[in-house]
């Protein structure tokens, strides 16, 4: 079975329609699945909207807490055999699935990347965002998950026994999570594969590039000093 976890913050004009373009692809395939919409304490409609839609589970009311417990919260909860977290706003089309689930036999962490050769990048980030995740990254090289070029698109998929004990160990809420979560999951011996997957930003992305930016440095420092003090073991 497929876990399909969904991280959301007042996403009311949106989720609607990701769900059913999410469904209407998973009805066509052989497999089973579910898909979680975790609320990260949403003001708008957003749990009225999900609500209204066939066959998905939604968390319990609770107080924004970053989409890195979020996406946590959705896989300690996935039943799957599989568990994929994408995007709210499906930036990488859920068609992008299949690339992913070819790896799934030989590795424990496949993660979309814009940032390859054949990555297809249809509607690109504004320059100074571009320009500042190539800094970002730098820094993520140097401190954490050498190797990995693109550690932030919002399109992964673990094996169960990896999501499980990757997530149990998670200690970062915010937009940092994906390097740590790469960093525990590298740290225990997982295989991580990068596959170059379809990419368009989307205009209402909630990541501020100031001050979102200058928290995922800090939450880079804390994995290291995390992973010094022991916490990941």
């Amino acid at each position: 079975m497929l876990s399909v976890i969904i991280p959301a913050y007042n996403e009311e004009k949106r989720i609607g329609k990701t769900l059913e373009r999410i469904i209407s692809y998973l009805d066509s395939k052989k497999y089973s699945y579910e898909i979680i919409v975790v609320d990260d304490g949403s003001r708008d409609r957003t749990r009225d909207v999900v609500r209204g839609v066939r066959n998905v589970k939604i968390n319990k009311k609770r107080k924004n807490m970053g989409k890195g417990y979020s996406v946590k919260e959705g896989m300690l909860i996935a039943k799957g055999d599989y568990l994929l977290f994408s995007d709210a706003d499906l930036s990488t089309p859920i068609e992008e699935l299949e690339k992913l689930m070819n790896y799934i036999k030989k590795y424990d962490v496949i993660i979309g990347s814009r940032a390859l050769k054949e990555s297809d990048i249809q509607i690109r980030q504004p320059f100074y965002r571009e320009y500042m995740g190539k800094i970002f990254n730098f820094f993520v090289q140097i401190l954490t998950v050498k190797g990995i070029r693109d550690t932030q698109c919002g399109f992964k998929l673990f094996t169960k026994k990896a999501a499980k004990e990757i997530f149990s160990k998670q200690k970062i809420d915010g937009f940092g999570f994906d390097v740590e979560v790469l960093f525990i999951a590298r740290k225990k011996g997982f295989k991580i594969k990068e596959v170059p997957i379809v990419w368009r930003n989307s205009i209402n992305t909630k990541v501020s590039p100031v001050k979102d930016s200058v928290r995922m440095f800090y939450d880079i420092l804390k994995v290291r000093l995390n992973s010094m003090k022991g916490k990941y073991r």
